[in-house]
C-alpha cells in the first residue's frame, strides 16, 4: 500500500542478457507477491502496467514487473526472440523473486502475457492464482495479426514490421514458434484460480478469446468485463484502475493471508507513513486507506486530505449517531446523508466565536434525513447530531502530546 517503495533491478535472461526490472513493495510486509508480464512488444513502464501495479501496491502486494528480451531496458535483440524465450524469462524472473524477494503467488498477464502465464504457471510451482487482462486464445492469432499487416514474413527469413509505431525485426522463426504453442491443454491443466479480464470492444483481440480461455478452463474460475476499455487500458485511467480493484480482490481469495506480517493496530490506534511526496498510507485496526493533497498543490489525488478525513470522520459519527438512536427508539429512519465543507473565515465575520480576531476554523454540516417521521422527531435527530463523539471532540479542549521515537 502507498507510500511504495520502487527499485531497478536486473536479472539474467532465457537468452543470457540482463533483463531489467522494477520492483515495487507496499509500506509494510507485503500480503503476497505478483509477478506482471506485459503485451506483445510493450515494455514494463506502459502506463497501463505502472497504473495497475500501484493499485495492487495500495493494496498491500508486492509486484515485479520486467521487460522481455529486446524489449524496453532489457538486453539482446528482440529479433531473436520468440514466445518460448518469452516463457523462459517469465520462469527467470520467478526465480529471481524466489532468491530475492518471495516467490509470486499471483500471475499477471496482458494481451500475448497473458499468453505466457497460462502457458507458463505450471512452471512456477508457488503460484497460486492466474489473472490475464485481454489476452489471446491462441498464439496463433498472433502470427494472423502479423500476416495481415506484413505478408512478406511468410516467405522472408526477416522483416522489419511497425509495432505501436515503433519498427522491429521479426524473423520467420517467431512465426514458426508460435504456431508450435497450444494453449488449450495449458488452460485445462492450469491447476490454479483464474481471472479472465477482457473488453467486450477490444479491436486487437476479440472478446471471443475470453470465452474461449473460460471455457477451456477448469473451476475455481471467474470472468469480469472490462466494459468500453481498449486494448491496452490507455483511454481512461479508471479502466487500469478499476482492472487493478478488482484483481487484488478476487486474489485475496485464493492466496495465503498475511500470516501476521503486519499484525493489525490495536482498537484506538492509527498509523500513519509517508515517503516522497504526499501521499500517505493510513492504518486503523485491520484496514488500509491512503491519503493525499490534490494535483493542485503538489500532489496525485490518489486519496482524501487531511481535512477531507476530518470531515469524513464527523461525517461518519454524525450519521452513526443518527442510526444508533433511531433504531433505540424503533423509529423508522431509512437514511442519513450528512454533507460537510470546511473553510476558514475571519473572526471578526464570525458572530457567535468566541475569538475576536485572526481566522477561526468552520465546518458547515448539512444533515438530510430520509423516511417516513414527523417533525418533532426530525428536530430530535437533529438534536441528537451535535451529540456524537467526534462532535463532542473536536468542541472539547484538545491536547495533542508529540513525542520523538
Amino acid at each position: 500500500m502507498a507510500p511504495r517503495s520502487s527499485e531497478r533491478v536486473r536479472f539474467p535472461g532465457a537468452l543470457g542478457g540482463l533483463l531489467a526490472a522494477r520492483v515495487e513493495r507496499p509500506a509494510g510486509a507485503p500480503r503476497a507477491w505478483a509477478l506482471f508480464a506485459h503485451c506483445f512488444s510493450c515494455s514494463k513502464d506502459l502506463k497501463a502496467v505502472g497504473r495497475i501495479t500501484r493499485a495492487l501496491t495500495e493494496r498491500g502486494f508486492g509486484v515485479l514487473r520486467f521487460d522481455f528480451t529486446g524489449l524496453g531496458e532489457s538486453d539482446g535483440d528482440f529479433a531473436d526472440t520468440n514466445f518460448s524465450s518469452n516463457l523462459d524469462d517469465l520462469v527467470a524472473a520467478a526465480d529471481f523473486m524466489r532468491r530475492e524477494l518471495e516467490a509470486p503467488s499471483l500471475l499477471i498477464g496482458h494481451s500475448l502475457g497473458g499468453a505466457a502465464v497460462l502457458a507458463g504457471a505450471r512452471r512456477i510451482p508457488e503460484s497460486r492464482a492466474v489473472a490475464t487482462i485481454g489476452a489471446p486464445s491462441d498464439t496463433k492469432h498472433l502470427v494472423g495479426n502479423l500476416l495481415a499487416d506484413h505478408p512478406e514474413l511468410e516467405d522472408a527469413e526477416e522483416a522489419e514490421v511497425r509495432l505501436g509505431g515503433r519498427p522491429f525485426t521479426v524473423k520467420r522463426q517467431f512465426l514458426e514458434d508460435l504456431r508450435e504453442h497450444t494453449l488449450e491443454e495449458s488452460i485445462a491443466g492450469l491447476g490454479r484460480a483464474l481471472l479472465v479480464m477482457h473488453s467486450p470492444v477490444d479491436e486487437t483481440v476479440g472478446i471471443e478469446h475470453a470465452a474461449r480461455i473460460y471455457g477451456a478452463a477448469r473451476h475455481p474460475k471467474s470472468f469480469v468485463s472490462l466494459d468500453d476499455a481498449d486494448h491496452l487500458l490507455l483511454r481512461d485511467e479508471k479502466d487500469a484502475r478499476y482492472a487493478a480493484e478488482v484483481l487484488a480482490s478476487w486474489a485475496g481469495r485464493y492466496l495465503p493471508a498475511d500470516d501476521g506480517a503486519q499484525e493489525p493496530l490495536p482498537e484506538g490506534t492509527v498509523s500513519v507513513r509517508g515517503g516522497k511526496g504526499f501521499v500517505q498510507e493510513v492504518r486503523a485496526g485491520r484496514h488500509r486507506l491512503v491519503a493525499d493533497e490534490p494535483q493542485r498543490v503538489g500532489g496525485e489525488d490518489r486519496g482524501p486530505g487531511p481535512y477531507d478525513l476530518l470531515l469524513a470522520s464527523l461525517g461518519a459519527c454524525t450519521s452513526m449517531t443518527l442510526r444508533m438512536y433511531a433504531d433505540r427508539k424503533e423509529w423508522p429512519l431509512e437514511e442519513v446523508e450528512v454533507t460537510l465543507r470546511h473553510r476558514r473565515v475571519h473572526a471578526k465575520d464570525c458572530a457567535d466565536c468566541e475569538s475576536e480576531t485572526g481566522l477561526v476554523d468552520e465546518i458547515e454540516r448539512e444533515v438530510e434525513i430520509r423516511g417516513d417521521l414527523d417533525a418533532e422527531q426530525r428536530a430530535r435527530l437533529m438534536e441528537i447530531a451535535d451529540r456524537c463523539p467526534v462532535h463532542r471532540t473536536l468542541h472539547n479542549e484538545i491536547k495533542v502530546r508529540t513525542r520523538a521515537v
